[in-house]
């Protein structure tokens, strides 16, 4: 009993949160709403009318049996009438139908494009602490399965609830208005129908929960392995993948198929439920009109009420299963929406400007997990316009290092300054225009060259362009190209490892930021390339403050201070020549990479 009271609450907490997400939305859903309502009204006058005009024929029939001419004994007149007003009714009823679903259409698409971006922006928002522990796949599957899901509930099922709702009180009041002996009888047999509906719903919303879950997990999955292929083919893995992804496979197959088994056992049973209806009201209506207590039309008309108040109850039952999917969709995406996010700033008034590139690391510790420090006690001075090289063993904290530096983790204590002011005392993003950024992997997106290379900043010439591509070795290669700088990267487009390695390169130095970051820059490049790509970033980082991160020690031998690290804290520090002059730890590892194995 627990467990279903909390999966309860689970949903009507998800469709709150989603009834105040739609609030800017509400007048015109209530709107919606109206409409629907009075174009249903319109439907369920029609059977009353339809009674009108059986009984005005009924009247004839008698005079038919005694040799009269039928046509002299009925009313055509009213007859034709009542067909005329039946005519305007179900055509006012269509017009508004159509006038409900443009509305819907339009407020479900608000609501999705709203809900993307305020996913998109929670993306930006978010600390990289998230994405550590959360599958990229998994949060693409919020953008689309989880936000599609919901649109699609809104657009189908909110106008469809109302009309139900409408539907079914209108056709019970219609009823009891003509008899409410044979209006009982349709109750009784539909009372079955209705425990059986709330039972199914009851059990199946724990499926749907896990379905949207499931998505997310095989979502994640193929993304990996498909950012990844190339070493999941290298290491002949496509085995242990395929394991893996018909494991999770198998998990979606079970919640969907007891989901979907669930919610489609609702149709069949609101079909016999109906069914047993018509048989209910066809033998009481026989008997109480051969009583004389009805009137044949009044039969004729409960026919169509008995179809119009059953048809409600499967209404209800797939409106409820698309609920229940969607209640299990909003909430992973308002679950993600409160999310812990980055500490708001717009209070901190104070600009970093005009910077040297001074940078004062003050007894800074730190952690990814709580009690599992990787910075322990780190201070180190940097003069503005020195190289300054990060070394030592993977995993020693050397990336974090510079995380920490450009902010993109909080502090767990101590200081990082720059030109004297601590960088928490500054917003963020006034952190990240004072450095340019060259990691490892190389991140290029769908767009021209040109636009790739003068990422986020405005009004770069096609001379800086062109100059920062001579300066790295890539001018050559894309005038090559068909369309030169403006041709776009995209699939199609097959670059190399270095060549992209390289386009960040030429990327860093159009941005022209006072203080640089390269983290293993030349990693994916060939020696000779690497030569040029050396004495160009030699160029650029004179007068600028640079932090190289380098296993190859052979590439950091010009540097002004080199710290040497090891789990977490430094353990040396000092020039190239310093350092190989103490025969310590630095010694060692630039030593073991000139070694011959024996």
């Amino acid at each position: 009993m627990t467990g279903s009271g909390e999966r309860a609450n689970d949903f009507g907490s998800a469709i709150s949160k989603l009834v105040k997400y739609m609030k800017r939305w509400m007048p015109a859903i209530v709107v919606s709403m109206v409409i629907a309502a009075i174009g249903t009204v319109l439907q369920i006058v029609g059977p009353d009318m339809l009674k009108d005009m059986t009984n005005e024929i009924s009247h004839g029939l008698p005079a038919l049996v005694k040799g009269q001419p039928i046509l002299g004994s009925i009313d055509m007149s009213a007859v034709v009438n009542i067909a005329w007003l039946l005519v305007f009714l179900y055509a006012g009823s269509f017009l508004l139908n159509m006038v409900q679903s443009q509305i819907m259409a339009v407020v479900t698409q608000r609501i999705s494009q709203k809900m993307r971006s305020d996913i998109s922006s929670k993306i930006n928002r978010l600390p990289l602490r998230y994405y550590d522990s959360n599958s990229n796949g998994d949060v693409l599957s919020r953008v689309t399965n989880d936000v599609d899901a919901v649109s699609q509930t809104l657009n189908q099922s909110l106008g469809t609830l109302i009309s139900a709702v409408t539907m079914f009180i209108g056709s019970l009041v219609m009823m009891f208005y003509n008899n409410w002996i044979m209006t009982l009888a349709a109750i009784a047999s539909v009372i079955v129908g209705f425990g059986l509906m709330l039972l199914i719903t009851s059990r199946s919303q724990k499926y749907f929960v896990a379905q949207q879950k499931d998505l997310g997990a095989i979502n994640g999955h193929v993304d990996e392995v498909y950012s990844g292929h190339n070493v999941v083919k290298a290491y002949n893995a496509s085995a242990q993948a395929s394991r893996i992804f018909e494991g999770i496979n198998e998990d979606l197959y079970s919640s969907a198929w007891k989901s979907q088994f669930l919610s489609g056992l609702m149709m069949p049973l609101m079909t016999f439920v109906g069914n047993l209806g018509y048989v209910v009201v066809c033998v009481v209506g026989a008997a109480l009109a051969m009583n004389g207590t009805i009137s044949f039309g009044v039969i004729v008309a409960f026919m169509m009420y008995i179809r119009l108040f059953t048809q409600p109850l499967s209404q209800f039952a797939q409106v409820f299963n698309n609920l229940q999917r969607t209640a299990a969709a909003s909430e992973r995406v308002f679950t993600f929406l409160a999310e812990p996010e980055l500490g708001d700033e717009s209070g901190k008034a104070r600009q970093l400007s005009d910077v040297r590139g001074a940078v004062e690391f003050e007894h800074v510790n730190f952690s990814y997990v709580p009690g599992k420090p990787v910075i322990k006690d780190f201070s180190a001075s940097v003069k503005a316009g020195q190289k300054v090289a990060i070394v030592g063993p993977t995993g020693a904290g050397k990336t974090t290092i510079v995380n920490l530096l450009m902010r993109f983790y909080d502090l767990n204590g101590g200081r990082i300054l720059l030109d004297g002011i601590p960088t928490d005392s500054v917003p963020r993003s006034n952190v990240h225009e004072q450095f340019g950024m060259v990691l490892q992997d190389a991140w290029i997106f769908d767009g021209t060259i040109r636009e790739n290379l003068a990422y986020s900043k405005k009004n770069v010439t096609d001379e800086q362009i062109e100059a920062a591509c001579k300066a790295v070795g890539l001018d050559y290669f894309i005038r090559t190209l068909p369309q030169g700088y403006d041709t776009v990267l995209d699939d199609r487009t097959t670059l190399s490892e270095g060549q992209k390695q390289l386009l960040t390169i030429a990327r860093a130095m159009i941005q022209d930021a006072p203080l640089l970051i390269l983290d293993e820059a030349t990693s994916s490049v060939d020696t000779r390339t690497e030569q040029l790509v050396q004495k160009a970033m030699d160029d650029l980082t004179v007068g600028r403050t640079s932090f190289v991160i380098a296993h190859r020690l052979s590439t950091i031998r010009d540097a002004d201070l080199i710290l040497v690290m090891k789990d977490g804290d430094i353990i040396e520090s000092g020039t190239h020549e310093d350092l190989l002059t103490r025969n310590g730890f630095y010694a060692d590892l630039y030593n073991s990479q000139f070694q011959t194995p024996a």
